[in-house]
C-alpha cells in the first residue's frame, strides 16, 4: 500500500505498515473469532430507528481533529492514504468488511465517509541518543480513524458485517491493494464497550514469516460507524487497543 512512516504520515492499517516493513528490509469470547459487543448491542440493533445518513460536511465536524486526544497528533488522511472499497479485495469475500475496516473504508455502503490519522508523540528524554529516539519514534502507535454514516439501518447492517467477518475469517485471509497482496493470518477477538455497539480484534499479517500484530475496533452510534485500526512498527506490534482515539472519537458522536 502506498503510505510511508518516514514521513510520519505512516500507513494506518495492518496490511500498509506490514508492506512498509517489508521494503525498510526488514472481548475475549469463547467462541473462536467471534468480538464481544458492549451490553446494548443486542437491543441495539434491533430495536435503533432508522437513521439518514450525515453529509460528508458533517462527519468533518464530527471527526476527531488535533486537541482532541491528548499526548497525540491528528491530521487529515491525504489523497495517497484513501483507495476506494473497489480497490481492496480479498480471497474470502465475507473478509472483505474486516479489510476496508483497516484500509481507511467504511464497510458496506456509507453515504459518506471521512478519515483521520492519529499518532501517538513519541515520549521525549534529553538523554536519550539519537537512535534510540529514531526507534522510539517508529515504535509509536498510529490510528487510522473512519467515520461512515448511513441510510436506514445501513449502519448495524454494516457493523453486523464486520462481526460476522471476525468470526468466518478467523483463520486468516489475503488482502490485495491495487496489486500488492499481504496475508493476515490471524483474526482473533478483543474486549471493547462503546457506543451503542462495539467489536474489537487483534490482527496477525505474515511479513516475511514475521508476525506483525495490529489492532481493529469498530464501533456504531446510531447510523455512524467508526473504524480504528491501529499498528505500530515496534516489536511484536500493538499490544493494547487504542482506547484514548476511540474514548475521544464515541464523545464527539455525543
Amino acid at each position: 500500500m502506498r503510505t510511508s512512516i518516514r514521513t510520519a504520515t505512516v500507513a494506518t492499517t495492518a496490511v500498509s505498515l506490514a508492506l512498509l516493513v517489508t521494503a525498510c528490509g526488514g472481548t475475549k469470547s469463547d467462541d473462536r473469532g467471534k468480538g464481544k459487543e458492549s451490553t446494548p448491542a443486542a437491543s441495539a440493533t434491533s430495536e435503533a430507528p432508522a437513521a439518514k445518513a450525515l453529509s460528508a460536511a458533517e462527519l468533518e465536524k464530527l471527526i476527531v481533529e488535533q486537541g482532541d486526544v491528548k499526548g497525540h497528533q491528528v491530521r487529515k488522511a491525504g489523497a495517497e492514504d484513501v483507495v476506494t472499497a473497489d480497490k481492496v479485495t480479498t480471497d474470502k469475500a465475507a473478509c472483505a468488511p474486516i479489510a476496508h475496516a483497516m484500509s481507511f473504508i467504511s464497510p458496506g455502503s456509507p453515504a459518506a465517509s471521512a478519515q483521520r490519522k492519529v499518532m501517538e508523540e513519541p515520549k521525549k528524554s534529553a538523554t536519550a541518543s539519537p537512535e534510540d529516539a529514531v526507534r522510539e519514534g517508529l515504535g509509536v502507535r498510529i490510528t487510522a480513524v473512519t467515520l461512515g454514516s448511513y441510510d436506514g439501518k445501513g449502519a448495524q447492517d454494516a457493523f453486523a458485517s464486520v462481526k460476522k467477518a471476525g468470526a468466518e475469517c478467523a483463520g486468516g485471509f489475503t488482502v490485495t491493494q491495487l496489486t500488492e497482496k499481504t496475508k493476515v493470518t490471524k483474526v482473533a477477538p478483543e474486549s471493547v464497550t462503546a457506543g451503542d455497539e462495539a467489536v474489537a480484534f487483534t490482527v496477525t499479517t505474515d511479513i516475511e514469516g514475521e508476525p506483525l500484530v495490529s489492532k481493529l475496533v469498530v464501533v456504531r452510534k446510531g447510523g455512524t460507524l467508526a473504524s480504528f485500526s491501529t499498528v505500530s512498527a515496534a516489536p511484536g506490534g500493538v499490544k493494547e487497543l487504542p482506547k484514548a482515539v476511540v474514548d475521544a472519537q464515541v464523545a464527539k458522536l455525543g
